[in-house]
């Protein structure tokens, strides 16, 4: 017996069914709206890193990590999201089970290198705005906060290479992710600890972080304020880069969780497709972000 249709195969590991999921009008708007991100996320990233180059002010330790995200967020467009894009003006997958595995890995490992350096943002700022006496630029511990976050990521994203759990089609059938419709005991299990340490936990540290530091902030009311113009600015741009990141994966988590552990179907393929599509546009957002807010850093 002859094997089944690479379509077929890719379709049945992911637990959804083959064949196309849209109509052409369905996937001419997604390939559309797949162009947009993947050319004004790479543009904006861009941007990001020539200002990072061309204004000595602004390579400081912490925008190193900031950078990083950027770094990240380009790699996501350019390896990633340009497939998908292709795929998607084709109607189907494209690159077949490796290029299925390589393109949820890619996602996936750069997705959390952007929210690991954002939880080490977070405690950056609560560890600095908090003590009085100012501290020397130390770039040898961002840069190794820079290659923990690639680590970290790399920690849970291999996994799935290597058989637990696994890499497969997802939404309309042009990109893919962690095999969520996947009810084995190993993917749960997988996705049970990559949920806890690559969501809960550094959203924990997050929310630990920013809450101690605002109530520090409240507490010492105008004191420093002037001195201390600068950090007050970034810290309240590392919150809406935390705030934005939180609101475009969050309903994407969600539907992930649905599929994981709520009944078969309870997502269809077509109903994912916009949380999907509202975690890549975080890449971006956040150069927009960042180079908005920075208009003033790089005056003061």
């Amino acid at each position: 017996m002859s094997d089944p249709p690479l379509h077929t195969s890719l379709a049945a590991d992911s637990g959804d069914s083959p064949g196309p999921k849209l109509s052409p009008a369905g996937f001419a708007a997604l390939s559309v709206v797949l162009g947009f991100i993947m050319a004004f996320g790479f543009l904006n990233n861009f941007v990001v890193l020539v200002l990072f180059c061309k204004f000595k002010k602004l390579r400081t330790p912490v925008n190193m990590l900031l950078l990083n995200i950027s770094v990240s967020d380009m790699l996501v467009c350019v390896c990633g999201t340009s497939l998908s894009f292709a795929s998607s003006v084709c109607g189907r997958w494209l690159l077949g089970r490796t290029g299925c595995m390589w393109y949820g890995f890619i996602n996936s490992c750069f997705g959390i290198v952007s929210l690991i350096s954002l939880v080490i943002l977070s405690y950056e700022r609560y560890s600095t705005m908090t003590v009085y006496n100012n501290r020397e630029p130390n770039y040898q511990k961002h840069l190794l906060a820079v290659g923990g976050s690639w680590l970290y990521s790399l920690i849970w994203t291999v996994p799935p290479l290597l058989g637990w759990s696994s890499y497969g089609l997802e939404g309309a059938g042009t990109s893919c992710s962690v095999s969520w419709t996947d009810h084995s005991s190993k993917s749960r299990s997988y996705i049970i600890c990559l949920f806890i340490f690559c969501l809960g936990l550094p959203v924990l540290v997050m929310v630990y972080s920013y809450g101690r530091l605002l109530y520090a902030v409240k507490k010492l009311g105008k004191i420093r304020k002037t001195a201390r113009r600068r950090d007050y600015h970034l810290l309240i741009m590392v919150i809406t880069n935390v705030v934005c990141y939180l609101l475009c994966w969050t309903p994407y988590s969600v539907v992930a969780i649905m599929s994981t552990f709520g009944q078969p179907g309870i997502i269809t393929p077509v109903a994912s497709i916009v949380p999907s599509l509202l975690a890549k546009s975080s890449a971006v957002i956040n150069p927009i972000i960042y180079i908005f807010m920075n208009k003033q850093a790089v005056r003061w």
